[in-house]
């Protein structure tokens, strides 16, 4: 009996000891967490101080409390800092491994920020060991993920490294390029040491693509700003590529002495290294000293604890058994679950890569069309002003058709493109609404009355007329519907209406319908009409004209205003589009100043007037002169940007039209040398770029105005007539 109260007595002391356990768990849970923060936060401090061994023991001291707390996010920082490390001490395989561990697990859990920093290292990895076109993938997607957090130093940081694998592959477009984005951030937030280097890289790549001089230029400033900010790793770079520069000017003392400069502080750098390697040599050795005696020390507890352990383990087996089926099943159901989510993380990717890819391909494409079609619509825009023969001028309006719809397809494509991008923001202003709706009714009536048709305009007497909202957008939506309904209905009615749904605290809800009795939409061809590029069938898209793009521009457009848009129709009796949007009341609606345009520009002495066109196309050179000679402008045509800044150092002009993509320099660079010695003269970027893609771009190099190709002669003609004669009244 005495014997059986012993064991009892046993048992009770072992199940008191695992409930004090938890307690003490639960207790200290708090001081386990700061405990892992702590050591991440040293480690990064250690990493910075070039102590990496130390950090690797704060490192996984965090490992070991972050699983023990199951703390995913502490635990994939903890695996990328151990990546970084790896990585400094030049184990790239070991890095490999670990940064994409830590990569799953953030990305388990979403951690955007981290898992950028991670892609951001992993790219470095590959970087170092030339496998250039990895590196570009993980530094793409770490920069978007940066600019998706607005982390403005670590995007510019990852532009900088994109550069370098560009240059690494000798695509030096791209590189050069790259450069010149990351020197844009780096000016505007002011990250002196990223600018440096970005100059200094700008420099060598530009010398490899035949601009020397400017390569000096670059690559000089990223070193004056390296020595100011004392930043010696970017000196180094700085006095290795001073040196190569000026060896290929034919410059050899000069590169003589960047060259020693370059290896006297490549000793100093390396002595430094030297130093924090033999501190770090006597840490291992002092840690393995000190873990081999406390071996020693903690060998007899060892014993008592195993001891300890055996019996505890026997009573904890009796009820890990009872459980073991559950979790077994569990596990199964778990490992299913990961490989299904890793798939999908896996087409998601690739879905997004795809839809980045197609995007870039249709902004290239467009962009590129523009260039001909400027040739296309100037030259028909001439001939059909030279007095043609009758017989030609059908021929020439057909022309000149098509390049519009050609145009009007290209906007429409950057339109969806842009949608689809979310880079398209809402601009509020106070406006008229039934005066908005009027206007562009008044706007399309002529179309209308071609097709005898009749427009119909009903207002809700109960709605106010004035609201702060987009209304350049609600314009666009409208033109979009009505203009569907005119080009589908022949001889017959449009209605238009605007109806109150609702009304809560200055915000209504309000129902626009635009009704036609045309042709009408088949029920099948409904479900299709608000995506891309759909339209009812092959025979009306070649009866009746249009990309198919219209009502998917709206209904994004709609999506952003925070909308909804609905359709009923029938075959044969015609359509009803309704779209309900949110509208803000307004007290009065903001009268716009008029601007006064000029028709001619007798107000101006003609003889006086110098214009130069800077543009490498020759085709696009004669079609401008023509235009400008047309309006008894003088101008001279120069084909590149090295010639257009001497041209105006040399000469007095009034404006300066300037081409963007040209050999040697760009438009952009031209521009940035002729604002450093004439800050007034009138430069107005002729391009077939994206104008929003490339706006802060082009204020920063401090061009007056931009001039999208193609272009509306009479838009043309209205920028300079008034850039002329607010110059000649000031």
């Amino acid at each position: 009996m005495s014997q059986f109260r012993k064991t009892l007595y046993i048992i009770f002391l072992f199940f008191g000891v695992l409930v004090n356990a938890q307690e003490l768990t639960l207790d200290k849970l708090n001081s386990l967490q700061e405990k892992v923060n702590n050591d991440l936060s040293l480690a990064q401090k250690k990493i910075e101080n070039f102590q990496y061994f130390q950090a690797k023991d704060d490192i996984e001291n965090a490992k070991k409390n972050a699983k023990a707390l199951n703390d995913k996010k502490s635990l994939g920082l903890a695996y990328s800092k151990l990546g970084k490390i790896q990585y400094l001490l030049e184990e790239h395989n070991q890095a490999t491994t670990t940064l994409i561990k830590a990569i799953e697990i953030q990305r388990s859990i979403k951690d955007n920020i981290n898992i950028a920093e991670t892609h951001k290292t992993l790219g470095d990895v590959y970087l170092a060991t030339n496998k250039l076109e990895k590196a570009l993938d993980y530094y793409k997607y770490a920069e978007a993920l940066f600019n998706q957090e607005n982390l403005q130093q670590q995007e510019t940081e990852v532009i900088l490294k994109k550069g370098q694998a560009y240059l690494g592959l000798e695509d030096f477009k791209n590189a050069e390029n790259t450069f010149n984005v990351a020197i844009s951030l780096s000016r505007r937030f002011k990250f002196d040491k990223l600018l440096s280097s970005s100059l200094i890289y700008l420099g060598e790549t530009q010398s490899k693509n035949g601009g020397l001089g400017l390569a000096l230029k670059n690559a000089n400033e990223g070193f004056s700003i390296a020595k100011e900010n004392k930043v010696f790793d970017v000196l180094s770079v700085g006095y290795l590529t001073l040196s190569n520069l000026h060896e290929a000017d034919g410059s050899y003392q000069l590169a003589n002495k960047y060259l020693k400069s370059y290896l006297k502080l490549s000793d100093s750098l390396m002595n430094v290294k030297r130093v924090l390697a033999a501190k770090e040599i006597d840490y291992q050795q002092n840690s393995k000293a000190n873990l081999k005696e406390e071996e020693e020390s903690s060998s007899t507890f060892t014993q008592l604890i195993t001891i300890l352990s055996i019996a505890l383990i026997t009573i904890l087996s009796l009820l890990t058994l009872s459980l073991y089926k559950n979790n077994n099943i569990r596990l199964k159901s778990n490992n299913v679950l990961h490989k299904k989510n890793s798939e999908l993380i896996v087409s998601k990717e690739k879905a997004e890569l795809a839809s980045k890819t197609k995007a870039n391909f249709l902004s290239t494409v467009t962009h590129e069309l523009r260039t001909p079609l400027y040739a296309v619509t100037g030259l028909t825009n001439m001939l059909l002003d030279e007095n043609p023969k009758p017989e030609q001028i059908p021929h020439l309006k057909s022309l000149k058709f098509s390049g519009d719809y050609l145009l009007t397809f290209i906007n429409d494509i950057l339109q969806i493109n842009k949608i689809e991008a979310n880079k398209v923001e809402v601009e509020s202003e106070v406006f008229n609404l039934k005066k908005k709706i009027a206007n562009v009714i008044s706007a399309l009536n002529n179309s209308a009355v071609g097709n005898n048709v009749k427009m119909h305009f009903e207002f809700d007497e109960s709605l106010p007329h004035n609201y702060n909202a987009d209304q350049l957008k609600i314009s666009q939506i409208l033109i979009n519907l009505i203009g569907n309904s005119i080009k589908f209905t022949k001889n017959g009615d449009i209605w238009v209406r605007a109806v109150k749904i609702n009304e809560k605290n200055g915000l209504y809800n309000i129902r626009f319908e635009v009704q036609d009795n045309g042709i009408g939409i088949s029920t099948e061809k409904q479900e299709h009409m608000f995506e891309s590029f759909s339209q009812g069938s092959i025979q009306i898209n070649r009866k009746y004209g249009g990309t198919g793009l219209g009502l998917s521009i709206v209904k994004g457009l709609i999506d952003i205003l925070k909308g909804k848009i609905y359709l009923k129709s029938m075959l044969g009796q015609g359509s009803t589009f309704f779209f309900e949007l949110p509208l803000e009341f307004a007290e009065e609606a903001i009268e716009k100043e008029q601007i006064s345009y000029f028709k001619d520009i007798s107000e101006v002495e003609l003889s006086d007037i110098k214009i130069l066109i800077v543009e490498d196309n020759k085709i696009n050179q004669m079609i401008t002169k023509k235009i400008l000679t047309k309006m008894k402008l003088n101008c001279e045509v120069v084909e590149n940007g090295e010639d257009a800044v001497e041209k105006v150092k040399a000469n007095k002009y009034d404006v300066v039209l300037m081409d963007i993509h040209m050999p040697g320099i760009s438009g952009i660079e031209a521009t940035k040398i002729i604002r450093t010695f004439n800050k007034d003269l009138t430069i107005f970027a002729l391009t077939a770029v994206t104008i929003e893609d490339k706006m802060v771009e082009f204020d920063e190099a401090g061009f007056t105005d931009i001039i999208s190709k193609p272009f509306k002669q009479e838009d043309f003609e209205k920028k300079l007539f008034d850039a002329l004669i607010l110059k000649e009244k000031s």
